[in-house]
């Protein structure tokens, strides 16, 4: 592939692909997308934008015009907009002091926002008169959605869940911080080469970041190590001083997040480590010029990347060194601020609500309670309460990897101060136990928040549920599974705590941004309040029979997957047909998803097409994309299976174009954008009972695709809103499961009563996927038949037939487009507005001002 130098009206030389400018989708054409929400724009607006981008090219980018490269007009594009948000963004927070108003702070480790200018312009309303200011200076807008980097703040659904209750925060004018950490490098990017997937650090932050603030002049102290002192006061009382061996520095960077129609601003404050002295000058001077950076190399590595292996010793300490660096971070910023506009600390719960996305922020529990009692002087009871009073806890899995405990032996060498308050903590705890009726043994065990039995670590999430007065699942299945599993017997200690907060997504990103086309058809449909409430999308509902609708829907679909196609075959060199049914899998790789179900289910459909060549089958193209982490074996082989099926599958002419399959690398929030409106069936085939929610699920069947899936997570609550007509159920459920493997997880006799999931086993086995090499799955292979925790055999024979029921329906075309936009109208209740709406009223005790 070669560059062309292409010149725009403006005379300066553009570098674009020789294919051409990524292509985009809108009103059911390729090219520029329809804007719905776009008003009549004013000359003077025009105007206006056109010389703040000139200023801001001229005098923070240093170009001209004739010089500017893409990434130059991105940036003073991205300043530019960034401008238009900074006096709402003072008049917020000007409001929020003058009217005292409860603020809520969110703790999360992951904040996967993507790609923010397009978010940030459709918000304030400014996308056409920057797109016409943009096209008089001789720039296409969407060539500069390709050249902004992905921010590289998170994984998967924990993380986009974060982006978008930040945003709906925002919209319905909740005051509130997101605290994180500013990872230079972030999870990883990944690069499949030859089948196998390779880990690189990701450089979103190689040119700057036009979007942040950074903030030296608010600076704390983190500290680590060293030993905790017992001082009696004069007044007789105990006080602990702790004497860290260790202190680094926390650097917050601000971005500040626009809501809907920007109204209100809040801000994302996330936090880079630094060394306190970056340099030892002796030592440089001395000539050991590597040892002289060993401080700053130590310290920076906190903000490194998401999730550094724990296989190691030294990778388990620099994940809780993370976690408690922004812990103690954004607790000590927040109370700084809190006591500066009220003085008084006991006034905390009164106005500040914290909310613990997942056991990574736990930690807060112990280090909240050492802020209070040894540094304010709080005494313990009322410290407690103010601590149970202002934390909540949202938990979001019954993995037990997920559900984080750390080795005592690590916590007290590394926080000897937070890990005597633990035990502190847990003695109370357990006393308090005790009242119980058939409290034994097995029940303090159960409960405790130190668990004896493997080698003795903190189990976070107990601290987490103790230590807050609001623990919450993120469906109705997950919270009534976790109160009857993992928190079952802390329940009966803390009864009223646990409650449900079902997930949910911002519909201004994931259809107005990522599908314009089809929410133009949406406003013309529904009216415009659409934009502002996702639930005016059920007006949609008495108007799905109509076929004149069905074929605008069908031309939007088709446009996405054109660009989609395109976009396949730019970066994979692969063919696919966009009038073939668009089969999608995207999320996180864990065998608990079960891409390898899909895998198994594509052998098989491929050997039924090789064996009857003249059957009339629906043509498919499978469509997987996630990153496995970088230690998890299993969840690497898989991708190389997909990789390899897809090889034998797309290079065999017996199939044509009736299948192929795709791997799409490095998944992230601008691949999604451009994926889930192209998608016709969603494949949310977790097993049961081990998906807390999923919002792909969500996003999918907003944008038409019909869903594929088992009774798990937030399936369930999308199966009640759309109805059984409208979505393919299959496989066990939650109680199923359960029986199944109380009888036994070895699928030999399972296998051997299913023909086909038999044969497609022996393809992989005797190396169809992989010539030369018959045993490179065997570990897959091998789990399956003896060890099938997950039960993907167990499933495969009613997944398959759930699958030729799409094909039925997919061939009546009519029937299919009206199943797809009652999917459309009636998931407007997933909304992350109204998931907000629900925390804000029933956890933090904060209004809502809706946007509108």
């Amino acid at each position: 592939m070669h560059d062309a130098v292409k010149p725009t009206p403006s005379g300066d030389a553009k570098i674009e692909d020789a294919k051409g400018a990524e292509a985009r989708v809108g009103d059911g054409k390729i090219g520029k997308p329809a804007r719905p929400s776009a008003a009549p724009v004013s000359a003077d607006d025009v105007a206006a934008a056109r010389d703040a981008i000139n200023a801001k090219l001229t005098y923070a980018v240093g170009k001209n015009a004739v010089t500017a490269s893409d990434r130059d007009w991105f940036v003073a594009t991205a300043l530019a907009v960034r401008d238009r948000m900074v006096d709402p963004w003072i008049a917020s927070s000007k409001a929020t002091y003058a009217e005292s108003r409860k603020r809520v702070y969110y703790l999360s480790l992951e904040f996967l926002i993507g790609r923010l200018l397009f978010d940030a312009m459709n918000n304030l309303g400014l996308t056409e008169s920057f797109r016409a200011a943009l096209g008089d200076l001789g720039v296409d807008m969407e060539r500069l959605r390709t050249v902004e980097p992905d921010a590289a703040l998170g994984n998967g659904g924990l993380g986009r869940l974060a982006a978008c209750f930040m945003d709906s925060m925002a919209s319905l004018s909740i005051p509130a911080y997101g605290y994180g950490i500013r990872y230079d490098h972030g999870l990883f990017r990944q690069v499949v080469k030859n089948g196998w997937q390779q880990e690189y650090p990701e450089t979103w932050l190689s040119f700057g970041n036009p979007w942040q603030f950074e903030r030296p002049e608010v600076v704390y102290d983190i500290q680590f190590g060293g030993t905790v002192e017992a001082m009696m006061t004069p007044s007789g009382v105990t006080r602990y001083v702790w004497h860290p061996s260790e202190t680094i520095e926390a650097v917050p960077y601000d971005t500040p997040i626009p809501g809907w129609r920007g109204r209100h601003v809040n801000t994302l404050r996330l936090w880079s480590a630094r060394a306190v002295d970056p340099l030892r000058l002796d030592a440089f001077n001395s000539g050991d010029h590597i040892g002289a950076l060993v401080e700053q190399v130590r310290a920076e590595a906190i903000s490194k990347i998401l999730y550094p292996s724990d296989e190691s010793a030294a990778g388990q300490e620099l994940r809780l060194r993370q976690e408690y660096f922004f812990v103690s971070a954004s607790l000590q910023d927040l109370i700084h601020r809190h006591t500066r506009t009220y003085g008084d600390i006991r006034s905390l719960p009164d106005k500040v609500a914290i909310q613990l996305n997942d056991t990574h922020p736990a930690i807060s529990v112990a280090e909240l309670m050492r802020i209070l009692v040894d540094l304010r002087e709080i005494p313990w009871e009322e410290a407690w309460d103010i601590t149970t009073r202002t934390l909540g806890y949202t938990n979001h899995t019954l993995l037990p990897e997920a559900l984080e405990t750390w080795p005592v032996p690590l916590l007290e060498r590394l926080l000897p101060r937070q890990m005597q308050i633990i035990y502190l903590i847990n003695a109370i705890h357990l006393e308090k136990a005790k009242k119980l009726q058939g409290a034994d043994d097995g029940f303090f065990s159960s409960v405790s928040l130190i668990d004896e039995n493997n080698g003795r670590r903190v189990r976070m999430g107990h601290l987490a549920f103790i230590g807050s007065h609001s623990i919450n699942g993120v469906s109705a299945l997950h919270s009534e599974l976790i109160q009857k599993t993992i928190f079952h017997d802390l329940d009966r200690v803390y009864p009223n705590r646990l409650n449900n907060k079902t997930n949910g997504i911002t519909f201004r990103r994931w259809l107005h941004e990522a599908n314009p086309g089809l929410t133009r058809i949406l406003v013309d449909t529904c009216g415009p309040a659409i934009l502002d409430n996702a639930e005016v999308l059920s007006k949609l509902e008495p108007r799905v029979g109509d076929t004149g609708l069905h074929e605008q829907f069908g031309a939007v679909r088709r446009a996405n997957k054109v660009a989609l196609a395109k976009l396949i075959r730019d970066r994979l060199d692969i063919r696919v047909n966009p009038n073939a049914l668009f089969d999608v899998q995207i999320k996180r790789i864990h065998e608990y998803k079960r891409q390898l179900l899909n895998i198994l289910e594509t052998i098989a459909l491929y050997q039924a097409m090789r064996a009857q060549p003249h059957k009339e089958w629906v043509p498919r193209v499978k469509i997987f994309a996630g990153k496995a982490a970088a230690s998890y074996h299993q969840a690497k082989l898989i991708i190389k299976l997909a990789n390899d099926v897809a090889q034998v599958v797309n290079s065999d002419p017996t199939v044509r174009d009736l299948l192929k399959v795709v791997f799409l690398p490095n998944y992230n929030v601008s691949l999604a954008e451009m994926i889930i409106p192209a998608a016709d069936l969603s494949e949310q085939i977790s097993t049961a009972g081990m998906e807390a929610s999923g919002t792909g699920n969500m996003k999918l069947a907003l944008n038409g695709a019909l869903t594929i899936g088992t009774l798990d997570g937030a399936n369930v609550e999308i199966k009640e809103r759309v109805g059984d007509d409208n979505i393919f159920i299959f496989g066990l459920t939650t109680d199923e499961v359960a029986a199944r493997r109380r009888a036994g997880i070895d699928a030999q006799e399972t296998i051997a009563k299913s023909r086909m999931l038999a044969d497609v086993l022996e393809a992989i086995e005797t190396g169809i996927f992989s010539p030369g090499e018959p045993a490179r799955f065997a570990a897959l292979t091998t789990a399956l038949r003896h060890h099938d925790y997950f039960l993907v055999t167990a499933d495969f024979d009613s997944y398959y037939a759930a699958q030729r029921d799409v094909d039925a329906l997919w061939l009546d075309r009519a029937a299919w487009w009206k199943a797809s936009l009652l999917n459309t109208a009636r998931v407007g209740w997933f909304s992350s507005d109204r998931t907000i709406a629900e925390y804000a009223g029933e956890i933090w005790d904060v209004p809502v001002r809706p946007a509108g």
